[in-house]
């Protein structure tokens, strides 16, 4: 379903049988150039790793682009469970300037949702690569008094950089600190996430919606996080009530207006797409997958997680997202019943 680079590998650790995965990745060595690592976690520790490369491993930071949604998704849970936001909020009670400018029924959870209903280029990075920011709050500023309202929010899904970005400026105005220093305080620093920011290196505002960097030791650490209901090496990071929010499907019946193909079939959680579901319905297969080559995606069912990262991507040649799915599903054994 997903359009991904995958690349043989020179290192493999594993438990059970994870042949059919080596051979969908050496049957794809050529499709990207550069770097790759994949990690598979079940039960405490990685059973599968897989490196293109001695030059490019665990410990190696690369762009992930739409991948850092489900960090400042996260970090917004953090400010919901402390009481000092809900996602329903309208984004008006900390930035006027979107009821002046006809988009006072914005919500947080249509932030998160890609439901705000403003109007946008119908293209993941266009929007910002054609302006430049500098500061966040001026980036936000722009979404309220530049870009009309398409739709009433909560009406149809549009896949944008737009919501994420209002999401997190509303945690600046609420707590008065940067975005940037709010992720490492609450996200990043007590998950050992030493290799993951959203710094901007060109200068100008922080992206917190395609912005990020991060390695696959420690994307791996914040979906291990989720996995196991909040906590990462016995500290709370999230509450139990908060990873199930984020994993709950949103808005699953409204018409789709814009998403990218390789995502076709998919429902929304917050910052992150239910690629799968259990007998019952509810969310199994959590992923944030891009078009950069970084996969990260959590099975609940099977209880592992996993993430593939690329160094540098290249033009997407093959669907293979869900092809990894099932290959690393089947390697695991088990599943929903």
């Amino acid at each position: 379903m997903f359009v991904l680079p995958l690349l043989f590998c020179l290192h493999s650790l594993a438990q059970g049988n994870f042949d059919a995965v080596d051979q969908l990745l050496k049957q794809n060595q050529k499709a990207f150039g550069g770097g790759y690592v994949m990690l598979v976690w079940k039960d405490g520790k990685i059973v599968y790793q897989k490196q293109a490369n001695q030059d490019f491993t665990g410990k190696t930071p690369a762009p992930i682009a739409g991948a850092g949604n489900w960090l400042t998704a996260a970090l917004v849970m953090t400010f919901v469970d402390e009481g000092k936001l809900s996602l329903d909020d309208k984004v008006t009670q900390y930035i006027p300037l979107f009821g002046k400018y006809m988009k006072g029924y914005i919500t947080i959870r249509n932030c998160l949702t890609n439901t705000t209903g403003i109007k946008t280029d119908q293209s993941v990075t266009s929007v910002l690569a054609k302006q430049k920011f500098e500061t966040l709050e001026d980036m936000v500023n722009s979404y309220a008094s530049k870009h009309d309202i398409g739709t009433n929010p909560g009406t149809e899904f549009f896949y944008s950089n737009f919501g994420p970005n209002i999401a997190a400026r509303v945690l600046e105005i609420v707590s008065k600190k940067s975005f940037e220093r709010l992720m490492r305080e609450r996200i990043t620093n007590p998950l050992k996430m030493r290799g993951t920011n959203f710094a901007n290196e060109e200068g100008g505002a922080t992206n917190p919606s395609g912005g990020a960097k991060s390695t696959a030791n420690d994307y791996l650490n914040f979906l291990t996080m989720l996995l196991n209901k909040g906590t990462f090496e016995g500290k709370r990071i999230l509450s139990e009530k908060a990873v199930e929010e984020l994993e709950a499907s949103q808005f699953a019946d409204l018409p789709i207006k814009y998403l990218p193909k390789e995502l076709t079939g998919a429902h929304f959680g917050l910052g992150e797409f239910i690629t799968g579901t259990n007998a019952s319905g509810g969310s199994a297969i959590l992923a944030c997958p891009n078009l950069l080559g970084t996969a990260p995606f959590i099975d609940k069912c099977r209880n592992y997680a996993a993430i593939l990262i690329a160094e540098k991507p290249e033009e997407e040649k093959k669907p293979l997202y869900q092809n990894l799915v099932n290959l690393v599903g089947e390697a695991i054994g088990g599943g929903c019943q």
